[in-house]
């Protein structure tokens, strides 16, 4: 089910018409190598698979937290789909 719905959303990255979509659209299919016009669930999670978020706590408390840090194509990602990139950082 979630597959479905991280595909139907991905599904709207080919009606925007901008430079970013191309770039989404490049995404390669594995593992043909062959070019795609909408990128699969996996593909989407495999390239936030290594996002991490860290806290350093101390006894009972949180002494920083070091919150992912995106790159400009998974911004781009995130934006198509609608996602904010707030979403996965920790509440200050």
């Amino acid at each position: 089910m979630r597959q479905d719905l991280i595909e139907a959303e991905s599904n709207g990255l080919n009606s925007v018409n901008d430079a970013s979509s191309r770039d989404v659209a490049a995404i390669s299919d594995e593992p043909e190598q062959r070019q795609c016009n909408r990128p699969t669930t996996e593909q989407i999670l495999r390239l936030f698979s290594l996002a991490q978020r860290h806290n350093l706590i101390e006894g009972a408390h949180t002494v920083q937290i070091l919150d992912v840090e995106f790159t400009h194509f998974q911004r781009q990602v995130l934006s198509l789909l609608g996602v904010p990139e707030h979403a996965f950082h920790s509440p200050r």
